[in-house]
């Protein structure tokens, strides 16, 4: 793998994890094939969909919409683009430019005499069509304040004007060259309601060690050229002008790997930038924990230094001072792993929740949970479960892998989970939004 100047190199542990986690998802794609994703067994009808046994809010379920029998490989994100039409991120794996794009065309029912739709003979499966192909480990797809959709690459970022419906976008490249090496390549993009985009650029290594196991201070990946460990703000150039990104500057800083990334949109905190912190990784199942961060401009949130509440990471007690670091605004149980930050609207169905998607072992994740916004706008208060009960049982489920998130005009919360290679949606029993 490709090392960037002035890197420390990638750990032999980070090696083994990439290894591992190439193989696993290759052995997943082999082995792809029946009706089920990953061992879901129907569980009755959801709407028009199989419903799965999984914990929803009284109600309320959960479907499967669409899975390896629709062609889902690796499923990292997803959007509705337009009413019943959503875009799909397919990362393929985590080799080069295996990604695709891919359209997903959400079957209706046309409603009955009475007040609840009609529901078909069968289970309904979604359309899946591909749109584009050889993407390099893409992750972000956002919409913009002005319509425009965004896409992250591992190396660069574009954007396009939705198409007509199975047309591939014509993409627009925004900002290329990114640092694409190392543990953390996947870029993740959110938007203030001004349209500045916030862009995440992962570290290089989990925890800036050496082959030799050592611990440089100061860990070159914060210090570096590419300024890597960081959340960039850029400010964009209307379509077709050049340059596209009229102003770049680093955020926020000491930060590993801020795939969770979400802007508020609304009430007393809008605009406010919020990232879910992956940790560093241990052997112990407590520590560090994960975190949810508040990131303002200028601040330093202590990656690979300092952890939870300014605490000193082993081997840098006594060389780095964390008093002068960030903390975060709540800690997570360690190893949840929030892969995504979706803000909703006050107006949504979630009422202005910041809902987050568990996709580690750690307790109490493989989840989808919803932190509700006090009266400063910030969120606040115990976290809030809407999908749950994801614990493996043979014949029923696999363990939940939730990754992905996405709101739809009916108000339904849309999933897609990796590991698993499913779609899936929580609605009310008649397809309804909640």
């Amino acid at each position: 793998m490709a090392q960037n100047a002035g890197m420390a190199p990638l750990s032999n542990l980070a090696r083994r994890r990439l290894r591992l986690a190439f193989i696993g998802v290759l052995l997943g794609v082999a082995l792809a094939g029946g009706a089920q994703a990953r061992g879901y067994v129907p569980n009755g009808r959801c709407g028009p969909f199989e419903r799965l046994a999984l914990t929803t809010p009284a109600g309320t379920c959960a479907a499967l919409v669409a899975d390896d029998a629709q062609g889902l490989r690796f499923p990292r994100r997803v959007l509705e683009v337009a009413p019943h039409r959503l875009w799909l991120i397919d990362m393929g794996s985590w080799f080069p430019r295996q990604g695709r794009l891919l359209e997903v065309t959400v079957p209706t029912v046309p409603p009955a005499t009475g007040a609840s739709p009609a529901a078909p003979s069968a289970p309904l499966r979604a359309q899946v069509r591909v749109l584009m192909e050889g993407l390099d480990r893409p992750l972000a797809l956002v919409r913009a304040p002005n319509g425009l959709i965004y896409v992250g690459e591992a190396g660069r970022v574009w954007r396009t004007p939705v198409p007509p419906p199975g047309q591939p976008p014509v993409p627009e490249v925004v900002l290329d060259g990114l640092p694409s090496d190392g543990a953390h390549p996947l870029k993740e993009l959110a938007f203030a309601p001004d349209g500045t985009a916030y862009l995440n650029v992962g570290s290089f290594s989990d925890a800036c060690r050496t082959d030799a196991g050592a611990l440089p201070y100061p860990c070159p990946e914060r210090d570096g050229p590419e300024q890597r460990a960081a959340v960039w703000r850029l400010e964009l150039a209307p379509p077709g002008q050049r340059p596209a990104v009229v102003r770049r500057e680093v955020f926020a800083r000491g930060l590993r790997n801020s795939v969770a990334l979400a802007v508020l949109p609304d009430g007393p905190a809008a605009g406010s930038v919020w990232q879910g912190e992956n940790n560093i990784d241990g052997p112990d199942p407590n520590f560090p924990p994960e975190e949810l961060n508040q990131l303002t401009a200028g601040g330093d949130y202590g990656w690979p230094y300092c952890v939870g509440q300014a605490r000193p990471m082993p081997g840098y007690q006594g060389r780095a001072d964390c008093r002068t670091t960030r903390k975060p605004l709540r800690q997570w149980p360690a190893h949840v792993a929030p892969l995504q930050l979706l803000a909703t609207p006050a107006a949504s169905s979630f009422k202005g929740q910041l809902l987050v998607a568990w996709h580690g072992p750690g307790k109490g994740g493989q989840r989808v949970v919803g932190l509700a916004r006090g009266s400063d706008g910030r969120p606040s208060g115990p976290p809030t479960d809407w999908i749950s009960g994801w614990q493996e049982e043979k014949g029923v489920r696999p363990r939940g892998r939730p990754n992905g998130l996405a709101l739809d005009h009916l108000g339904r919360l849309w999933v897609v989970e990796d590991f698993n290679r499913s779609l899936i949606v929580l609605m009310r029993p008649d397809g309804r939004g909640l």
